[in-house]
């Protein structure tokens, strides 16, 4: 133990360590890796790469990200998980080219994520879960370009409809919290499978047989209704098979 009671300071990263460290990716992306590496503080000397597309601190022992991590103005990647953050800095809003940002498997209360949020209108993808969140932060909502949200493994009792209604979501994970329904979280993941195979058309844009085949599924799917409606109520998620867990390793899960 260091001296006034301190944990070890971690690896020191210098600028040439973290040169070295920067990778092409298969798409001709600069990914800036430093996951893995025992760093305790974020490393300052990588604010003079910031031409980087993505940033992966994820798996070290970091506490606190820096105001300064928006200077990285062209990140499209962040992945900061299972780290020790409980706060994300009001200014990763200002990083308006992300597409994805997994801070999983941290200490993240609801208070610690930053009404900024609503600022990323480009971000994809969105890993929560494995915090301490007892609350969705309304700022998700407003994030129309989401297509997965991971929100696993927290303290949820509940998931607002803003969420399930976003129009291009695809994966939503819920698993793990203490819904007061078990199948809340089914729900949602049913309400976003139909939503994967709805197209809105006018009649008149329809050949004659595509209206056909529509007017006969709409006829099979009243049908359905009737049936549930007048037949004893059954368990209708039973063998709904939910998207894998990203409880084990977030990272793999959503890459």
């Amino acid at each position: 133990m260091a001296k006034g009671g301190k944990g070890p300071k971690g690896k020191k990263i210098t600028l040439n360590v973290a040169k070295n460290c920067i990778k092409i990716t298969f798409d001709g992306r600069k990914r800036l890796d430093l996951s893995k590496m025992g760093i305790t503080n974020f490393p300052k000397c990588i604010l003079r790469l910031t031409d980087v597309d993505e940033l992966d601190l994820s798996r070290n022992l970091i506490r606190k990200i820096p105001e300064s991590i928006s200077k990285f103005q062209n990140l499209r990647w962040l992945d900061l998980h299972s780290n020790y953050i409980d706060k994300l800095p009001e200014s990763i809003g200002q990083m308006t080219t992300l597409l994805y940002l997994n801070v999983s498997n941290n200490r993240l209360t609801t208070n610690g994520l930053p009404v900024e949020l609503n600022q990323l209108k480009n971000i994809r993808t969105v890993n929560l879960g494995l915090n301490h969140l007892d609350s969705v932060p309304t700022t998700l909502g407003a994030l129309k370009e989401l297509h997965e949200v991971g929100l696993h493994d927290n303290l949820l009792t509940s998931i607002p409809k803003s969420i399930s209604k976003l129009p291009k979501l695809k994966k939503l994970n819920t698993k793990r919290n203490p819904f007061p329904k078990a199948e809340e979280s089914d729900t949602f993941i049913d309400t976003i499978k139909r939503l994967d195979n709805l197209y809105l058309v006018e009649e008149k844009d329809l050949c004659s047989n595509c209206l056909r085949k529509c007017q006969q599924a709409r006829d099979k799917l009243n049908k359905i209704k009737t049936m549930a409606t007048t037949a004893p109520r059954k368990a209708i998620f039973s063998n709904l098979v939910s998207p894998n867990s990203m409880a084990k390793d977030s990272q793999e899960d959503w890459r």
